[in-house]
């Protein structure tokens, strides 16, 4: 009876335990769920941040429209050197490569021959002139015979044919001296203008004859320079009427032009465009024209291929926005950030591009917050307002993130050495 009473008490305190157990777990439970649902209660009533977009904030301003063309650079001035009499050469007198000034002797021929066919015609005039003397002095004393009838008239004729002959033999003697005298100054060569010579194709021993084709060397006048270009028909009627409207101004008979090199860097003077070919070519449509550019310090070099960069208008209250910031198409379009923060779009005009740019003529007006960057994330979010921040293009940001990592390698350097000084 004892053992009976025993395991009843055991059993029930094992129930009381068990239920105080689930009593307590379930006070637990619901307090978990309360704590939840205020937590989640406080995150409806805060609203997510406004997302961030890259911004251009346009202004008016006077834009020129360019055209870039590619040409050629070519010499102002180009003359090749050639032998204008026979012999063999005896010197170079120049330096490959150098300035010479026009006049310059360049090349010396052997001129003993030419030389020699000189004092001989200086001979051949000596004679000429002593016949003709003889014969001035047979008309004198002719002269007053025949008017005597002392000697007959055929005599004194006679003597007046010699001295006309004599005559011509001094002239043609006097010619001989002035065609000696060039084929003698032609063998020392000369530079027939100022420039840079180049390579001498001939040398000491050389034979060469006068016509012949051997080039003995060739000298450029590089400053100033041309620069040929090919432009449409229907450009170069517009960059006319332009001018003659008033758009464009003519200096010096022409319009500037600025060159670009092949490393994408702009040459420090400006251009003259010259209009060289009146005709179109009737296979292409194109015109060729031609500009000079200046060349004080010799940086460019005949056959450098530049591209031409040609001023076709100047548009007044103009706005360049970024590429990437209009959307292409039957109507052009821009997203801004309106007075609310929200993004509202924009019908523009673009009349040209200008590098990695737009130029825009109408749509906008001045302060006007342009989005370049940001409005795929905003219309992920759904986000009626965005906050906007000022673009940067991103190679203004590569170059500030080097300079950053030059500033700190160079902040970091005297440190660096102190730090090994005091190990």
């Amino acid at each position: 009876m004892t053992l009976q009473v025993s395991s009843a008490s055991k059993i029930l305190r094992t129930a009381v335990v068990a239920a105080a157990v689930a009593l307590a777990l379930s006070a637990c439970g619901k307090g978990g769920d309360a704590a939840q649902g205020g937590k989640g209660g406080a995150g409806a009533q805060q609203q997510a941040p406004a997302p961030v977009v890259g911004v251009v904030t346009v202004r008016p301003e006077t834009v020129s429209l360019t055209t870039e063309l590619p040409g050629r650079l070519e010499s102002y001035r180009t003359a090749q050197v050639r032998a204008q009499v026979g012999g063999i050469i005896e010197k170079r007198l120049f330096q490959e490569g150098s300035y010479v000034k026009a006049g310059q002797p360049l090349y010396q021929i052997d001129s003993s021959t030419y030389q020699a066919s000189l004092e001989s015609a200086r001979a051949q005039l000596a004679t000429a002139q002593a016949t003709l003397a003889k014969a001035n002095a047979d008309i004198s004393r002719y002269k007053p015979l025949v008017e005597a009838d002392a000697i007959s008239k055929q005599e004194y004729d006679a003597a007046v044919t010699s001295k006309r002959s004599a005559e011509a033999g001094v002239k043609a003697a006097q010619a001989a001296i002035k065609s000696a005298d060039i084929s003698l100054r032609r063998s020392r060569i000369t530079a027939p203008i100022s420039g840079f010579i180049g390579q001498s194709n001939v040398s000491e021993g050389t034979l060469v004859n006068a016509g012949d084709t051997t080039v003995l060397a060739t000298i450029r006048q590089t400053n100033p320079m041309y620069v040929n270009v090919t432009q449409s028909a229907t450009d170069v009627m517009k960059l006319r009427q332009n001018i003659a409207d008033g758009k464009l101004k003519a200096v010096n008979g022409g319009v500037e032009v600025d060159i670009k090199l092949e490393n994408g860097k702009m040459y420090g003077q400006k251009g003259r465009l010259l209009f060289a070919d009146p005709n179109v070519n009737e296979s292409t449509g194109q015109v060729s024209l031609r500009a000079t550019i200046p060349n004080d310090d010799n940086v460019l070099l005949p056959g450098l291929y530049v591209r031409v960069v040609i001023n076709q208008a100047d548009i007044a209250n103009a706005f360049v926005v970024p590429q990437q910031a209009v959307t292409r198409g039957k109507q052009d379009t821009v997203l801004i950030v309106n007075a609310q923060g929200g993004m509202e779009p924009r019908v523009v005009t673009v009349a040209q591009q200008k590098g990695s740019d737009w130029i825009i003529t109408g749509g906008l007006k001045e302060g006007d917050k342009v989005i370049v960057d940001g409005t795929m994330i905003a219309g992920m979010t759904g986000a009626k307002k965005v906050t906007p921040k000022e673009w940067t293009p991103p190679a203004e940001v590569a170059q500030q993130s080097s300079a950053t990592k030059v500033g700190d390698q160079a902040a970091s350097a005297p440190a660096a050495a102190a730090s090994a000084e005091k190990q």
